[in-house]
Protein backbone atom coordinates (compact mmCIF):
# COMPACT_ATOMS: atom_id res chain seq x y z
CA UNK A 1 0.00 0.00 0.00
CA UNK A 2 1.26 3.31 -0.81
CA UNK A 3 2.30 5.68 2.16
CA UNK A 4 0.46 8.85 1.92
CA UNK A 5 1.53 12.43 4.11
CA UNK A 6 -1.56 13.35 6.14
CA UNK A 7 -3.98 15.47 5.30
CA UNK A 8 -4.96 18.41 7.46
CA UNK A 9 -8.86 18.88 7.09
CA UNK A 10 -10.38 21.74 9.05
CA UNK A 11 -9.83 25.83 8.41
CA UNK A 12 -5.86 26.06 6.83
CA UNK A 13 -5.41 29.67 6.61
CA UNK A 14 -2.52 30.96 5.21
CA UNK A 15 -0.81 34.40 6.91
CA UNK A 16 -2.05 36.89 4.35
CA UNK A 17 -5.92 35.74 4.66
CA UNK A 18 -5.60 35.06 8.84
CA UNK A 19 -4.51 39.17 8.83
CA UNK A 20 -7.88 40.65 8.61
CA UNK A 21 -8.81 38.87 4.88
CA UNK A 22 -5.61 40.71 3.09
CA UNK A 23 -2.96 39.84 0.89
CA UNK A 24 -0.22 42.22 1.17
CA UNK A 25 -1.74 45.81 1.05
CA UNK A 26 -5.14 44.65 -0.36
CA UNK A 27 -8.22 43.94 0.64
CA UNK A 28 -9.92 40.50 -0.08
CA UNK A 29 -12.76 41.46 -1.71
CA UNK A 30 -14.57 37.94 -2.82
CA UNK A 31 -15.13 34.36 -0.95
CA UNK A 32 -15.28 31.24 -2.99
CA UNK A 33 -17.05 27.99 -1.83
CA UNK A 34 -16.02 24.69 -4.33
CA UNK A 35 -16.97 21.20 -4.95
CA UNK A 36 -14.73 18.33 -6.10
CA UNK A 37 -16.83 14.84 -6.73
CA UNK A 38 -15.23 11.86 -8.11
CA UNK A 39 -17.57 10.52 -10.57
CA UNK A 40 -16.38 7.84 -11.81
CA UNK A 41 -16.12 6.34 -7.67
CA UNK A 42 -17.83 3.01 -7.82
CA UNK A 43 -15.65 1.86 -11.06
CA UNK A 44 -12.34 2.73 -8.58
CA UNK A 45 -13.94 0.85 -5.92
CA UNK A 46 -14.08 -2.01 -8.27
CA UNK A 47 -10.68 -1.56 -9.41
CA UNK A 48 -8.73 -0.59 -6.55
CA UNK A 49 -10.69 -2.19 -3.67
CA UNK A 50 -12.75 -0.97 -1.04
CA UNK A 51 -10.05 0.56 1.56
CA UNK A 52 -7.61 1.74 -1.34
CA UNK A 53 -10.83 3.86 -2.85
CA UNK A 54 -11.62 4.95 0.40
CA UNK A 55 -8.52 6.58 0.49
CA UNK A 56 -8.36 7.98 -3.01
CA UNK A 57 -10.37 11.55 -1.94
CA UNK A 58 -7.51 12.42 0.74
CA UNK A 59 -4.73 12.16 -2.92
CA UNK A 60 -7.11 14.77 -4.26
CA UNK A 61 -7.34 16.48 -0.98
CA UNK A 62 -3.25 16.61 -0.76
CA UNK A 63 -3.48 18.26 -4.18
CA UNK A 64 -6.10 20.58 -3.29
CA UNK A 65 -4.15 21.72 -0.63
CA UNK A 66 -0.49 21.86 -2.29
CA UNK A 67 -2.23 24.10 -5.56
CA UNK A 68 -3.87 26.40 -2.94
CA UNK A 69 -2.36 26.52 0.81
CA UNK A 70 -4.94 28.71 2.21
CA UNK A 71 -7.42 26.55 1.24
CA UNK A 72 -10.46 25.59 3.81
CA UNK A 73 -10.91 21.49 2.92
CA UNK A 74 -13.98 19.95 4.28
CA UNK A 75 -14.51 16.37 3.64
CA UNK A 76 -18.55 15.85 2.82
CA UNK A 77 -18.07 11.76 1.49
CA UNK A 78 -16.23 9.21 0.77
CA UNK A 79 -15.95 10.71 -2.86
CA UNK A 80 -16.37 14.32 -2.57
CA UNK A 81 -15.18 17.60 -0.69
CA UNK A 82 -15.69 21.17 -0.43
CA UNK A 83 -12.73 23.79 -0.89
CA UNK A 84 -13.19 27.66 0.31
CA UNK A 85 -10.55 30.51 -0.14
CA UNK A 86 -11.09 33.90 -0.41
CA UNK A 87 -9.25 36.53 -2.71
CA UNK A 88 -8.98 40.18 -4.30
CA UNK A 89 -10.37 39.59 -7.77
CA UNK A 90 -13.07 36.77 -8.99
CA UNK A 91 -11.21 35.73 -11.79
CA UNK A 92 -9.41 33.90 -8.95
CA UNK A 93 -12.19 31.08 -8.93
CA UNK A 94 -12.12 30.61 -12.82
CA UNK A 95 -8.04 29.94 -13.01
CA UNK A 96 -8.28 28.05 -9.68
CA UNK A 97 -11.20 25.71 -10.51
CA UNK A 98 -9.09 25.08 -14.53
CA UNK A 99 -5.83 24.53 -12.44
CA UNK A 100 -7.31 22.01 -10.07
CA UNK A 101 -8.83 20.06 -12.97
CA UNK A 102 -6.05 20.56 -14.90
CA UNK A 103 -3.76 19.10 -11.47
CA UNK A 104 -6.43 15.96 -10.74
CA UNK A 105 -6.24 15.16 -14.32
CA UNK A 106 -2.35 14.78 -14.24
CA UNK A 107 -1.95 12.91 -10.40
CA UNK A 108 0.58 10.84 -10.60
CA UNK A 109 -1.24 8.17 -7.57
CA UNK A 110 -3.50 7.76 -10.71
CA UNK A 111 -0.74 7.29 -13.14
CA UNK A 112 1.00 4.40 -11.04
CA UNK A 113 -2.01 2.29 -10.64
CA UNK A 114 -3.23 2.59 -14.11
CA UNK A 115 -6.64 4.16 -12.63
CA UNK A 116 -8.79 7.46 -14.77
CA UNK A 117 -9.65 9.79 -12.50
CA UNK A 118 -13.06 11.57 -12.98
CA UNK A 119 -14.40 14.34 -11.01
CA UNK A 120 -17.00 17.04 -11.45
CA UNK A 121 -16.02 20.71 -10.39
CA UNK A 122 -18.16 23.34 -9.31
CA UNK A 123 -17.44 26.97 -7.29
CA UNK A 124 -19.84 29.73 -6.20
CA UNK A 125 -18.42 33.29 -6.14
CA UNK A 126 -19.84 35.83 -3.58
CA UNK A 127 -18.49 39.42 -2.68
CA UNK A 128 -17.10 39.58 0.84
CA UNK A 129 -19.17 42.30 2.46
CA UNK A 130 -22.60 40.39 1.66
CA UNK A 131 -21.58 36.75 2.03
CA UNK A 132 -24.83 34.99 3.58
CA UNK A 133 -23.99 31.21 4.27
CA UNK A 134 -27.26 29.76 3.62
CA UNK A 135 -27.56 31.56 0.35
CA UNK A 136 -23.55 30.36 -0.40
CA UNK A 137 -24.67 26.64 0.53
CA UNK A 138 -28.03 26.84 -1.42
CA UNK A 139 -26.12 27.96 -4.55
CA UNK A 140 -22.97 25.48 -4.33
CA UNK A 141 -25.44 22.41 -4.05
CA UNK A 142 -27.61 23.06 -7.42
CA UNK A 143 -24.50 24.24 -9.52
CA UNK A 144 -23.07 21.21 -7.95
CA UNK A 145 -26.12 19.12 -9.24
CA UNK A 146 -25.72 20.43 -12.90
CA UNK A 147 -21.51 19.77 -13.02
CA UNK A 148 -22.07 16.57 -12.03
CA UNK A 149 -25.30 16.32 -15.39
CA UNK A 150 -23.58 17.92 -17.49
CA UNK A 151 -19.90 17.11 -17.03
CA UNK A 152 -18.35 20.61 -17.00
CA UNK A 153 -17.03 23.54 -14.63
CA UNK A 154 -20.25 24.80 -12.94
CA UNK A 155 -19.79 28.47 -11.51
CA UNK A 156 -22.33 30.30 -10.52
CA UNK A 157 -21.60 33.95 -9.39
CA UNK A 158 -24.06 35.59 -6.34
CA UNK A 159 -22.91 39.09 -7.22
CA UNK A 160 -24.20 38.61 -10.66
CA UNK A 161 -27.22 36.88 -9.05
CA UNK A 162 -27.84 35.38 -12.64
CA UNK A 163 -29.48 31.80 -13.63
CA UNK A 164 -32.30 30.61 -11.41
CA UNK A 165 -31.15 32.68 -8.68
CA UNK A 166 -32.94 35.71 -9.77
CA UNK A 167 -34.28 34.74 -13.55
CA UNK A 168 -37.40 37.01 -13.04
CA UNK A 169 -35.20 39.99 -12.64
CA UNK A 170 -33.16 38.97 -15.87
CA UNK A 171 -36.28 38.57 -18.12
CA UNK A 172 -37.17 41.95 -16.68
CA UNK A 173 -33.89 43.49 -17.88
CA UNK A 174 -33.24 41.94 -20.41
CA UNK A 175 -35.70 43.80 -22.37
CA UNK A 176 -34.15 47.65 -22.62
CA UNK A 177 -30.52 46.10 -22.65
CA UNK A 178 -30.12 45.79 -26.16
CA UNK A 179 -31.36 49.45 -26.40
CA UNK A 180 -29.38 50.87 -23.70
CA UNK A 181 -25.95 49.23 -24.75
CA UNK A 182 -25.06 47.01 -22.14
CA UNK A 183 -24.53 43.79 -24.58
CA UNK A 184 -20.85 43.13 -26.37
CA UNK A 185 -19.23 40.47 -28.07
CA UNK A 186 -16.29 38.10 -27.13
CA UNK A 187 -14.25 36.53 -29.57
CA UNK A 188 -12.43 33.23 -29.10
CA UNK A 189 -9.92 32.49 -32.04
CA UNK A 190 -10.07 29.31 -33.83
CA UNK A 191 -6.22 27.24 -35.21
CA UNK A 192 -5.82 25.30 -38.26
CA UNK A 193 -4.11 22.62 -37.27
CA UNK A 194 -2.03 22.46 -40.37
CA UNK A 195 -1.73 25.12 -41.44
CA UNK A 196 -0.92 27.09 -37.74
CA UNK A 197 -2.61 30.10 -38.39
CA UNK A 198 -5.68 31.11 -37.05
CA UNK A 199 -8.66 30.84 -40.00
CA UNK A 200 -11.53 31.64 -37.55
CA UNK A 201 -13.11 33.05 -34.41
CA UNK A 202 -16.34 32.33 -32.61
CA UNK A 203 -18.27 35.33 -31.44
CA UNK A 204 -19.78 35.35 -27.96
CA UNK A 205 -22.55 37.42 -26.51
CA UNK A 206 -21.63 38.89 -22.78
CA UNK A 207 -23.78 41.51 -20.66
CA UNK A 208 -22.38 44.25 -19.02
CA UNK A 209 -25.04 44.82 -16.42
CA UNK A 210 -25.07 47.97 -14.91
CA UNK A 211 -25.40 46.18 -11.07
CA UNK A 212 -24.76 42.94 -11.47
CA UNK A 213 -21.65 43.18 -13.35
CA UNK A 214 -20.57 41.30 -16.57
CA UNK A 215 -22.79 38.17 -17.00
CA UNK A 216 -22.35 34.68 -19.40
CA UNK A 217 -24.78 33.79 -21.73
CA UNK A 218 -25.06 30.09 -20.01
CA UNK A 219 -26.65 32.24 -17.24
CA UNK A 220 -28.77 35.00 -19.11
CA UNK A 221 -29.56 33.14 -22.78
CA UNK A 222 -32.62 30.96 -20.77
CA UNK A 223 -33.95 34.34 -19.84
CA UNK A 224 -33.61 35.27 -23.29
CA UNK A 225 -35.87 32.95 -24.46
CA UNK A 226 -38.28 32.83 -22.14
CA UNK A 227 -38.72 36.41 -22.71
CA UNK A 228 -39.07 36.20 -26.07
CA UNK A 229 -35.92 38.81 -26.86
CA UNK A 230 -33.22 35.92 -27.92
CA UNK A 231 -34.43 37.09 -31.63
CA UNK A 232 -33.35 40.18 -30.94
CA UNK A 233 -30.32 39.48 -29.16
CA UNK A 234 -29.35 37.02 -31.70
CA UNK A 235 -29.83 40.02 -34.85
CA UNK A 236 -27.83 42.52 -32.89
CA UNK A 237 -24.93 40.16 -32.90
CA UNK A 238 -25.15 39.74 -36.00
CA UNK A 239 -24.91 43.11 -36.95
CA UNK A 240 -22.14 43.49 -34.59
CA UNK A 241 -20.27 40.60 -36.22
CA UNK A 242 -20.70 42.31 -39.62
CA UNK A 243 -19.12 45.58 -38.42
CA UNK A 244 -16.39 43.86 -36.55
CA UNK A 245 -15.97 41.35 -39.84
CA UNK A 246 -15.25 44.69 -41.70
CA UNK A 247 -12.49 45.76 -39.15
CA UNK A 248 -10.97 43.18 -39.22
CA UNK A 249 -11.00 43.12 -43.08
CA UNK A 250 -9.35 46.60 -42.68
CA UNK A 251 -6.43 45.16 -40.71
CA UNK A 252 -5.51 42.61 -43.19
CA UNK A 253 -7.52 39.79 -41.05
CA UNK A 254 -9.57 37.79 -43.66
CA UNK A 255 -11.74 35.69 -41.27
CA UNK A 256 -14.53 33.73 -40.51
CA UNK A 257 -17.11 34.39 -37.70
CA UNK A 258 -19.37 31.78 -36.08
CA UNK A 259 -22.12 32.80 -34.52
CA UNK A 260 -24.68 30.80 -32.02
CA UNK A 261 -28.00 30.23 -33.24
CA UNK A 262 -30.40 29.13 -30.42
CA UNK A 263 -32.61 25.95 -31.22
CA UNK A 264 -36.14 28.48 -30.77
CA UNK A 265 -35.21 30.51 -33.54
CA UNK A 266 -34.42 27.51 -35.93
CA UNK A 267 -38.21 27.19 -36.04
CA UNK A 268 -39.02 30.75 -36.14
CA UNK A 269 -39.30 31.79 -40.15
CA UNK A 270 -39.56 34.92 -39.68
CA UNK A 271 -35.98 34.91 -37.82
CA UNK A 272 -34.31 33.10 -40.42
CA UNK A 273 -35.80 35.34 -43.50
CA UNK A 274 -34.15 38.24 -41.51
CA UNK A 275 -30.72 36.48 -40.81
CA UNK A 276 -30.44 35.57 -44.12
CA UNK A 277 -30.75 38.76 -45.73
CA UNK A 278 -28.74 40.63 -43.30
CA UNK A 279 -25.81 37.74 -44.22
CA UNK A 280 -26.60 38.44 -48.13
CA UNK A 281 -26.63 42.13 -47.88
CA UNK A 282 -23.20 42.11 -45.76
CA UNK A 283 -21.18 39.52 -48.21
CA UNK A 284 -19.23 38.94 -45.17
CA UNK A 285 -18.15 35.44 -44.29
CA UNK A 286 -20.44 34.77 -41.38
CA UNK A 287 -21.34 31.02 -40.25
CA UNK A 288 -23.73 29.87 -37.68
CA UNK A 289 -23.29 27.32 -35.24
CA UNK A 290 -26.00 24.94 -33.53
CA UNK A 291 -26.46 22.34 -31.20
CA UNK A 292 -27.21 18.58 -32.17
CA UNK A 293 -30.29 18.72 -29.65
CA UNK A 294 -31.49 22.10 -30.76
CA UNK A 295 -32.86 20.36 -33.86
CA UNK A 296 -34.88 17.74 -31.71
CA UNK A 297 -37.97 19.95 -31.01
CA UNK A 298 -38.97 20.00 -34.91
CA UNK A 299 -36.49 18.37 -36.75
CA UNK A 300 -38.81 18.81 -40.09
CA UNK A 301 -39.08 22.63 -39.89
CA UNK A 302 -35.29 22.94 -38.70
CA UNK A 303 -33.58 20.70 -41.12
CA UNK A 304 -35.71 22.62 -43.96
CA UNK A 305 -34.39 26.28 -42.44
CA UNK A 306 -30.80 24.60 -41.96
CA UNK A 307 -30.86 23.77 -45.77
CA UNK A 308 -32.25 27.57 -46.67
CA UNK A 309 -29.15 29.34 -44.33
CA UNK A 310 -26.71 26.64 -46.27
CA UNK A 311 -28.01 27.27 -49.98
CA UNK A 312 -27.11 30.91 -49.51
CA UNK A 313 -23.61 30.00 -48.85
CA UNK A 314 -23.51 30.23 -44.76
CA UNK A 315 -21.49 27.31 -43.50
CA UNK A 316 -23.12 25.16 -40.48
CA UNK A 317 -21.24 23.98 -37.97
CA UNK A 318 -22.67 21.37 -35.49
CA UNK A 319 -21.35 22.72 -31.40
CA UNK A 320 -20.81 20.94 -28.39
CA UNK A 321 -21.17 17.36 -30.30
CA UNK A 322 -21.02 14.11 -27.82
CA UNK A 323 -22.66 15.99 -25.14
CA UNK A 324 -26.16 15.19 -25.66
CA UNK A 325 -27.63 12.26 -27.08
CA UNK A 326 -26.00 12.37 -30.71
CA UNK A 327 -28.11 10.74 -33.56
CA UNK A 328 -26.59 9.72 -36.51
CA UNK A 329 -30.22 9.90 -37.94
CA UNK A 330 -30.00 13.58 -37.72
CA UNK A 331 -26.37 14.36 -38.56
CA UNK A 332 -26.76 13.00 -41.92
CA UNK A 333 -29.67 14.78 -42.36
CA UNK A 334 -27.95 18.38 -41.41
CA UNK A 335 -25.80 20.05 -44.51
CA UNK A 336 -23.27 21.03 -41.77
CA UNK A 337 -19.68 21.89 -42.63
CA UNK A 338 -17.66 21.62 -39.21
CA UNK A 339 -18.05 19.30 -36.25
CA UNK A 340 -17.07 20.64 -33.14
CA UNK A 341 -16.44 17.57 -30.47
CA UNK A 342 -17.52 18.68 -26.84
CA UNK A 343 -14.68 19.85 -24.39
CA UNK A 344 -15.64 16.76 -22.09
CA UNK A 345 -14.10 14.57 -24.26
CA UNK A 346 -10.98 16.58 -24.71
CA UNK A 347 -9.89 17.93 -21.54
CA UNK A 348 -8.97 14.37 -20.18
CA UNK A 349 -7.72 13.40 -24.00
CA UNK A 350 -4.36 12.92 -22.82
CA UNK A 351 -5.06 10.65 -19.42
CA UNK A 352 -8.28 8.63 -20.44
CA UNK A 353 -8.66 5.12 -22.09
CA UNK A 354 -11.59 5.79 -24.10
CA UNK A 355 -11.67 9.71 -24.65
CA UNK A 356 -8.90 9.63 -27.72
CA UNK A 357 -10.98 6.47 -28.90
CA UNK A 358 -14.03 8.33 -29.31
CA UNK A 359 -12.29 11.42 -30.30
CA UNK A 360 -10.70 9.36 -33.28
CA UNK A 361 -14.03 7.91 -34.16
CA UNK A 362 -15.59 11.04 -34.20
CA UNK A 363 -12.69 13.15 -36.57
CA UNK A 364 -13.39 9.58 -38.78
CA UNK A 365 -16.88 9.70 -39.09
CA UNK A 366 -16.31 13.66 -39.92
CA UNK A 367 -14.13 13.38 -41.94
CA UNK A 368 -16.24 10.54 -44.18
CA UNK A 369 -19.26 12.81 -44.09
CA UNK A 370 -17.35 15.46 -45.67
CA UNK A 371 -16.94 17.84 -42.28
CA UNK A 372 -14.61 19.58 -40.96
CA UNK A 373 -13.80 19.11 -37.04
CA UNK A 374 -13.15 21.29 -34.15
CA UNK A 375 -11.74 20.26 -30.82
CA UNK A 376 -12.99 22.56 -28.12
CA UNK A 377 -11.41 22.88 -25.05
CA UNK A 378 -7.86 22.07 -26.00
CA UNK A 379 -6.11 23.58 -23.01
CA UNK A 380 -2.39 21.29 -23.37
CA UNK A 381 0.19 21.15 -25.88
CA UNK A 382 -0.05 17.40 -25.36
CA UNK A 383 -3.64 17.26 -26.51
CA UNK A 384 -2.74 19.19 -29.34
CA UNK A 385 -0.29 17.22 -30.41
CA UNK A 386 -2.35 14.15 -29.83
CA UNK A 387 -5.20 15.72 -32.06
CA UNK A 388 -2.90 16.67 -34.82
CA UNK A 389 -1.82 13.06 -35.14
CA UNK A 390 -5.73 12.08 -34.86
CA UNK A 391 -6.16 14.40 -37.94
CA UNK A 392 -8.17 17.25 -36.21
CA UNK A 393 -8.53 19.79 -38.85
CA UNK A 394 -8.74 23.18 -35.95
CA UNK A 395 -8.65 23.39 -32.48
CA UNK A 396 -10.18 26.31 -30.08
CA UNK A 397 -9.54 26.19 -26.30
CA UNK A 398 -7.69 28.08 -23.78
CA UNK A 399 -4.27 26.97 -25.03
CA UNK A 400 -4.78 28.98 -28.31
CA UNK A 401 -6.74 32.15 -26.50
CA UNK A 402 -9.60 32.87 -24.33
CA UNK A 403 -12.39 34.72 -25.62
CA UNK A 404 -11.21 38.29 -25.24
CA UNK A 405 -12.59 41.85 -26.66
CA UNK A 406 -12.38 42.57 -30.10
CA UNK A 407 -9.47 44.86 -29.17
CA UNK A 408 -7.76 42.60 -27.72
CA UNK A 409 -8.03 40.23 -30.63
CA UNK A 410 -6.32 42.62 -33.19
CA UNK A 411 -3.57 42.44 -30.79
CA UNK A 412 -3.69 38.79 -30.70
CA UNK A 413 -3.61 38.20 -34.34
CA UNK A 414 -1.29 41.27 -35.11
CA UNK A 415 1.53 39.50 -33.01
CA UNK A 416 0.38 35.64 -34.10
CA UNK A 417 0.91 36.50 -38.29
CA UNK A 418 4.48 37.14 -38.41
CA UNK A 419 5.65 33.78 -36.77
CA UNK A 420 2.17 31.19 -37.86
CA UNK A 421 4.48 29.38 -39.93
CA UNK A 422 7.80 29.30 -38.26
CA UNK A 423 7.20 28.97 -34.51
CA UNK A 424 3.74 28.35 -33.66
CA UNK A 425 4.03 27.50 -29.92
CA UNK A 426 5.29 30.21 -29.22
CA UNK A 427 4.22 34.15 -29.43
CA UNK A 428 0.43 34.95 -29.88
CA UNK A 429 0.04 31.25 -28.96
CA UNK A 430 1.58 31.32 -25.52
CA UNK A 431 1.26 34.85 -24.06
CA UNK A 432 1.84 35.96 -20.52
CA UNK A 433 -0.94 36.90 -17.85
CA UNK A 434 -0.07 40.08 -18.74
CA UNK A 435 -1.10 40.13 -22.08
CA UNK A 436 -4.29 38.46 -20.81
CA UNK A 437 -4.80 40.54 -17.96
CA UNK A 438 -5.97 43.31 -20.63
CA UNK A 439 -8.62 41.74 -21.89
Amino acid sequence: MRQRRPVHFGRIRSQATASNSTNGNKPMAWTFLCTVEITNFSELRRLLGVTEAAQVIDEVAERISSLLPAARIHPTGRASLEFGFESDNREALDATLELTLKRLAASPESAECGYRLDVALAGVACRLAVADEVRIAEAIEAAAAVARREHRIVIYDLDDATGSLDRAGLNRDLAGAIARGEMCLHYQPKLHVRRQEVTGVEALVRWRHPERGLIYPGDFIPAAEEARVIADLTLWTLDQVITDQRRLAAAGHDLEIFINISGQLLNDAGFIAEACHRVRTANGKIGFEITETSVIRDPETAIAHLREIAAIGVPIAIDDYGAGLSSLAYLKQLPARELKIDKMFVIQLTSSNRDPLIVRSTIDLAHAMEMEVTAEGVETQAALALLSVMGCDMVQGFLISRPVPFDVLLEFLAAELPIAHSAPTKGAFNQPASFWKRA
